[in-house]
């Protein structure tokens, strides 16, 4: 069984038995659910949603299958056709439309796909409004529309544009220092999107690009998720190019890795803490993350007298705190930078210009950025859920077997030790519980996980 419903949305394999993937049939139901939920919670007539897709070889069908569901329900369609979850964010209220639909399984492999619902701020739908679509959905109490009121169909072709200018109308965006070091960048997009949007906005900042796998046709040649073990390629090429940094992003650009100018990985972790630290230098305020990243953003935080929070994992509470907190800046472990002055919503291509910024008014390299933080390092690793694993009581078992250290249960169970940590949670995406350390040594946080696996295996 592979497909996943959640409050963010619905997620799994193309083909397959309908309902336990992504089928025609389950994308359908799916789309109908949304756009008869947004019917019945706005009070106007002409609906107009916003889809966009990244390059996935399902994306067409997908978007063929959603975009004539929400015609038959009377709603208007504005389609970007491939662009990126960032974009179509941006888009939602630049075109004052009443939502979107993003198309798009993040760092899943290519056979996955998934629909990621915003509402008309182009922000994700909170839970609560998730999960009245998702018994919208079991409901099937859908209402189509007539044929003389069928909804209207058209493209747009400028979203890169408009999001690519927004960014570089922030005043914290110093396009003159970034053209002035004339950096030269190695992109790794994995043939998706980014491939498209990420020279654009290099190319405005002057820098020269050296693209990798930028062909957005959805053949993957790596693992998508940005991580150090999928990435030899573009670390080999950064070192034969003499280039100043690696960019690599996933298939629908909302996250965000750097290498230095050695080939070695700044760290995804270290990204918003980067980031973080150019800001908070220029403004004292708040900074947030999730409790699984890392205590880096607390300490650079804490370095310009600024406060730092932990949300619970997901983007959607990470907003939710920052929109609380009134936060500088936002974002997840896992390379989401969140900027509000530009949207509430993790955006690889304003960490970007953020970061090149950073680097050129630092005048360093970025091994010598990097060199200048703490040092930590993230273990990750995972247990493969089966029907016999009781994910509740494991966690639970796990909290009161570490009661006397500082624990929170904000969001699966976090046991925070004297000089490290660990985060234990079920994934809202696919079917695992998810282990994530920290410590002042890889061998040290890889150890810790492996102690817990064993803790747990003992539990159960």
């Amino acid at each position: 069984m592979s497909l996943i419903k959640s409050i963010s949305g619905i997620r799994g394999t193309i083909g397959g038995k309908v309902n336990d993937n992504l089928t025609p049939l389950d994308v359908v139901k799916f789309a109908s659910a949304f756009g008869t939920w947004l019917q019945n919670n706005k009070n106007k007539k002409d609906l107009t949603l916003i889809i966009g897709r990244d390059a996935r070889i399902s994306g067409l069908m997908v978007n063929s299958l959603v975009t004539a569901t929400l015609q038959g329900l009377g709603i208007n369609v504005i389609d970007l056709g491939l662009s990126t979850t960032p974009t179509v964010e941006i888009m939602v209220p630049e075109l004052k439309a009443d939502g979107g639909i993003i198309l798009t399984a993040s760092h899943n492999p290519k056979q996955w796909n998934a629909l990621k619902l915003l509402n008309e701020k182009g922000e994700f739908i909170t839970g609560e409004n998730g999960a009245e679509v998702l018994a919208l959905a079991e409901s099937e109490d859908f209402n189509y529309a007539e044929v003389d009121d069928l909804g209207k169909y058209e493209t747009r072709d400028d979203a890169f544009d408009i999001h690519i200018q927004q960014i570089l109308d922030l005043p914290m965006v110093d396009v003159e220092a970034i053209k002035a070091k004339n950096f030269k960048v190695v992109l790794d997009a994995v043939n998706s999107t980014g491939g498209i949007a990420i020279p654009m906005l290099l190319d405005k900042l002057g820098c020269e690009t050296v693209k990798l796998y930028c062909e957005p046709n959805g053949h993957f040649p790596h693992n998508p998720e940005p991580l150090k073990e999928h990435l030899g390629d573009i670390c080999e090429l950064i070192k034969k190019e003499g280039a100043d940094v690696g960019v690599v992003v996933d298939p629908d650009v909302d996250r965000l890795a750097l290498i230095d100018e050695k080939g070695e990985m700044f760290g995804e972790e270290y990204t918003l803490v980067a980031v973080a630290d150019y800001l908070l230098k220029n403004k004292n305020g708040v900074a947030i993350s999730n409790l699984s990243s890392s205590r880096a953003l607390r300490d650079v935080a804490q370095s310009h007298n600024s406060e730092y929070f932990a949300s619970a994992v997901g983007e959607v509470n990470v907003v939710t705190l920052m929109k609380e907190k009134n936060a500088v800046i936002g974002g997840e472990g896992n390379g989401g930078i969140i900027y509000p002055d530009l949207h509430y919503g993790r955006d690889s291509l304003v960490g970007v210009a953020l970061f090149l910024t950073h680097l050129a008014k630092e005048n360093k390299t970025v091994s010598e950025l990097r060199a200048g933080y703490p040092s930590y390092f993230m273990g990750k690793k995972k247990i493969e859920l089966t029907p016999e694993i009781n994910v509740d009581d494991i966690l639970s078992k796990m909290e009161k077997e570490y009661q006397n250290e500082n624990v929170s249960t904000i969001d699966g169970v976090k046991i925070d030790f004297e000089n490290n940590w660990v985060h234990l949670r079920k994934s809202n995406t696919e079917p695992i519980i998810r282990i994530y350390t920290e410590a002042k040594s890889q061998e040290e946080a890889d150890k810790l996980g492996d102690d817990i696996i064993a803790k747990i295996k003992s539990l159960t």
